[in-house]
C-alpha cells in the first residue's frame, strides 16, 4: 500500500477541545495536501474548514461530531445539532448515540434516537454520511467478550435499520480504550453493507495496517501524518 493509498481511507481528525484556529487550519491543510478521505473537527470549526475546502481540487470530506464526545444530549439536540453542522458544510457527521442504550442492548431505543437524528440530517442532505460509534471497548469491559460481541452485532443491525452508513468504534475519549483488531472484526462479521469506521488510540502504521487487514474502511486518527511517514520510509 502506497502512503496515497493509505491516507485516501484516513479522517484526518483534531477534536482536543482545547484546539485553537491556528491547529485546526494546520491540520485541514495537511488533510488536502495528503489526500485523506475526511478532515475530522469539532462542529465550531466546520464552518471555517468547509470554506477552506471549497473550490480546492481534491476530495476531502468534512466530517464533524454530534454528541461527542458523551452521547448524553437528548436526541432532538443532536438532530439539531446534526443539521446546524450540515447547513454549515459538513459531509460527515460521527454521531455518539445514548450509551446505555447500547449497553442495555435495546434495539428499538437506539433505532429510535438514530432515526430522529438520521431524518434530520437527510432532509437537510440528503447524501450526507452519518457514522455510529459504539464504544466497543465500553461494551467489551461491562459485558464480557460474548456479551460485547451480541451487543455489536445488535448495534450493526440498529444502524443498518435506522438508515445510517458507517459504525465507528470509539470516541476515543472514553476511558475504557479505544479500538481494537476484535472488534473491527466483529463489526465487519455484522456490517452487512455498513462501511467499518476504526478510531480512538491508532498511532502507528502497524496497528492502522492491523485495522485495515481486520475489516476496517476508514480509520480515524490525529497521528495521520506520522504514521504516513512510518510507511514512506519502509
Amino acid at each position: 500500500m502506497t502512503a496515497a493509498e493509505l491516507a485516501s481511507k484516513i479522517d484526518h481528525t483534531i477534536l482536543k477541545p482545547e484546539a485553537t484556529s491556528a491547529e485546526v487550519h494546520r491540520v485541514a491543510t495537511e488533510a488536502m495536501q495528503l489526500g485523506c478521505a475526511a478532515v475530522c473537527v469539532a462542529p465550531v470549526w466546520v464552518g471555517r474548514v468547509a470554506t477552506m475546502l471549497r473550490g480546492q481540487p481534491v476530495a476531502t470530506a468534512v466530517c464533524t461530531v454530534v454528541g461527542f464526545p458523551h452521547g448524553t444530549a437528548k436526541s432532538t439536540v443532536k438532530a439539531i445539532e446534526a443539521t446546524s453542522t450540515i447547513k454549515d458544510g459538513a459531509d460527515e457527521i460521527d454521531v455518539v448515540p445514548h450509551l446505555p442504550h447500547l449497553l442495555n442492548q435495546d434495539l428499538d431505543a437506539i433505532k429510535a434516537e438514530l432515526l430522529e437524528i438520521a431524518r434530520a440530517a437527510r432532509t437537510t442532505r440528503r447524501d450526507v454520511v452519518i457514522k455510529v460509534i459504539v464504544e466497543s471497548a465500553l461494551l467489551f469491559k461491562a459485558l464480557g467478550a460474548d456479551g460485547g460481541a451480541t451487543a455489536l452485532a445488535l448495534a450493526c443491525r440498529a444502524i443498518r435499520e435506522s438508515g445510517c452508513d458507517f459504525v465507528k468504534t470509539a470516541t476515543g475519549f472514553h476511558p475504557a480504550g479505544g479500538a481494537t483488531v476484535e472488534a473491527v472484526r466483529i463489526l465487519k462479521q455484522h456490517a452487512e453493507g455498513l462501511g467499518v469506521k476504526a478510531a480512538g488510540g491508532i498511532r502507528d502504521l502497524a496497528l492502522a495496517q492491523a485495522m485495515l487487514d481486520a475489516g476496517a474502511d476508514r480509520l480515524g486518527m490525529s497521528a495521520t501524518v506520522e504514521v504516513l511517514e512510518q510507511l514512506r520510509r519502509k
